[in-house]
């Protein structure tokens, strides 16, 4: 084994629940990306309503508000195939399957070219044909939600083309070409808004046709990586498999039924409104959805980071890593949706007269309660969609039914209903903040009931089959924070692998690699920059076999490649990674979400 090693700052090792911390630092490094792609949305329904409150009517911003449900079927269908895809392809990366990825990325482009061409054509003839006395009576609002519509069902391929690349590019970790291609939404977007609607006066069309441009330019941006060389995925790869298509849709659609119950719970909510307070309720709505839509997309962004990950280790059947991103959303993530709500709050009528200058008008006052009301239903959410996520991964699809028609449609809508009459327009908002609270009840209902206690345990309340994964006893792990802990990680393995009965040849070799590929690990990637790095090991015993996984978080790093650059000759050159390449049965590498994954199999 190798004994020369660079002195390090001196670190101990913090085996168990120390990988808590390696999956926190995963989720916030992923989570920019995925905030940023789901702020595209908020941001574009975020200058559609600054534009149309402020240089259009109120009608148009009635429009945007009727649109909402419209959205919301469209982004279901969408993220019904991202999250089938990612989810899928989550458990192939776990299983190291690459060959079927490409051939779910070939699938889902040609469905979803095919399903958005479908719904352009029907989005494009509905407001063409004045075929929306479904969404509103009132004639003006009628016609400007007629033109608008015309102008959206442009932009609904490369929107949900768009949704779809930007999940195969975290897996590919190229999350930054999703950022820069939101960035260059954002600018066409805005720029087209004063073009169309402040300059040329287009109105509610206007409104459209900008953010249906700059989802063009989204678009472009994301394929661009997909047409290149530097992509593993390619465009025209793969195998178009029929089977593996209705599978993307069999997965994803559980986690994408709660935005169609959104859906439909939305054309009620908008009948509410607009019988019993009118345009001004209907406009109100609108706008403070719009602005908190930027929340929304925070917490849309940890629910993505999430998703993959949990698929992830549903594929590898990594009991403590599932728990661990479960117990990172409580202790990181909603306290920081909270600290972002408070803020929200504070700010309710500064954000109002963003939108509306005149405080004496009643939509003003009916968007400010809005505002302060609505982001309280937000930790709750968090809450809810990470366990419905987890559920959805691990195949309880009837679980996430229940709970997605519960949050979509049962509980939003019923005490709306019953709330507008006497409470006004704030008995809509008050209902999303009560239907987040019976979700809640209703994931610890779930688990009281399962597992015949009352428990608050993220891992009681997960429910996690008994079969699944190994127990505490059967594996071991550690993270690694200096080289000079290496030599005690080794006794550490050959002292597990002994104490299960595995022979002293197979316990030694296990050892040394370990040792070997940790220390390289630490030679090769802690020195490359001034962060701080951790290496985290796992050891499992299963099924007469010991399976060593090595996960790091610095610069990619293949010990494959390292072993082959010398020549064989050269036995002074990566003697010790040569030498195990050699002795152990099945070595894996892959570089995926920002981290090297190393698996050897003896």
């Amino acid at each position: 084994m190798e004994t020369n090693k660079p002195e390090y700052v001196n670190r101990i090792i913090k085996p168990g629940d120390s990988s808590l911390q390696i999956t926190r630092k995963l989720m916030f490094r992923l989570l920019p990306v995925q905030f940023t792609l789901a702020a595209v949305g908020a941001v574009n329904g975020l200058v559609s309503s600054y534009f149309a409150s402020n240089y259009v009517g109120i009608d148009a911003m009635s429009a945007i508000g009727l649109y909402s449900p419209v959205n919301l079927l469209i982004n279901a269908i969408a993220v019904m195939l991202a999250g089938g895809c990612s989810i899928i392809c989550g458990k192939y990366l776990g299983q190291n399957q690459f060959g079927k990825i490409q051939n779910i990325f070939t699938m889902d482009l040609m469905v979803t070219t095919a399903i958005g061409a479908t719904l352009t054509v029907a989005v494009a003839v509905i407001g063409a044909f004045n075929l929306t006395a479904m969404f509103t009576a009132d004639p003006a609002i009628r016609q400007s939600f007629n033109i608008y519509l015309i102008g959206k069902a442009i932009g609904i391929v490369p929107a949900m083309l768009g949704t779809q690349l930007a999940s195969f590019l975290s897996i590919e970790s190229m999350g930054k070409r999703t950022m820069r291609a939101s960035i260059v939404f954002i600018v066409v977007n805005l720029v087209l808004n004063l073009l169309f609607v402040q300059v040329m006066r287009m109105e509610a069309f206007g409104l459209a046709l900008a953010s249906s441009l700059g989802m063009w330019a989204f678009f472009s941006v994301e394929l661009q990586y997909f047409l290149s060389k530097k992509s593993h995925l390619n465009v025209f790869g793969g195998t178009a498999d029929l089977h593996e298509g209705l599978g993307i849709i069999a997965v994803g659609f559980p986690g994408a039924a709660s935005l169609l119950y959104l859906t439909l719970r939305g054309l009620i909510l908008n009948e509410l409104l607009d019988h019993y307070i009118g345009s001004a309720g209907l406009s109100a709505f609108a706008t403070a959805s719009s602005l908190l839509d930027g929340v929304w997309a925070l917490q849309a962004g940890m629910l993505a980071v999430s998703r993959l990950l949990i698929s992830i280790s549903v594929g590898e059947e990594d009991r403590q890593a599932l728990i661990n991103i479960l117990r990172a959303m409580k202790r990181y993530f909603i306290p920081l949706i909270i600290a972002v709500d408070i803020l929200v709050i504070l700010l309710a009528v500064p954000l109002t007269y963003i939108f509306y200058r005149d405080p004496s008008q009643e939509v003003f006052d009916l968007t400010v309660m809005s505002i302060r009301i609505l982001p309280l239903s937000m930790p709750l959410a968090v809450f809810n969609t990470h366990f419905s996520c987890y559920f959805q991964a691990s195949g309880r699809q009837g679980y996430v039914n229940v709970l997605a028609i519960l949050d979509g449609v049962v509980f939003v809508s019923a005490f709306a209903a019953l709330l507008i009459g006497p409470m006004g327009y704030a008995g809509v908002p008050a209902a999303s903040v009560i239907g987040g609270i019976l979700n809640m009840l209703y994931v610890i209902g779930y688990a009281w009931i399962r597992n015949g206690k009352l428990s608050f345990r993220t891992e009681d309340l997960m429910v996690i089959p008994e079969g699944f994964g190994v127990t505490e006893d059967d594996r071991l792990d550690i993270t690694i924070r200096t080289s000079e802990e290496a030599v005690e990680v080794s006794q550490k393995v050959q002292e597990f692998c002994e104490s299960k009965g595995v022979d002293a040849r197979r316990s030694y070799y296990a050892a040394l690699a370990m040792e070997e590929m940790v220390c390289n690990i630490v030679d090769h990637g802690f020195c490359k920059d001034d962060k701080d790095h951790t290496v985290d090991v796992r050891v499992v015993y299963k099924g007469g076999k010991v399976l060593l996984r090595i996960k790091d978080d610095c610069v990619p790093f293949n010990p494959k490649e390292r072993a082959s650059v010398f020549s064989p000759d050269d036995a002074g050159k990566n003697i010790g990674i040569r030498m195990i390449y050699k002795m152990m049965e099945d070595i894996e590498y892959q570089y995926m979400l920002g981290l090297n994954v190393l698996t050897i199999r003896l």
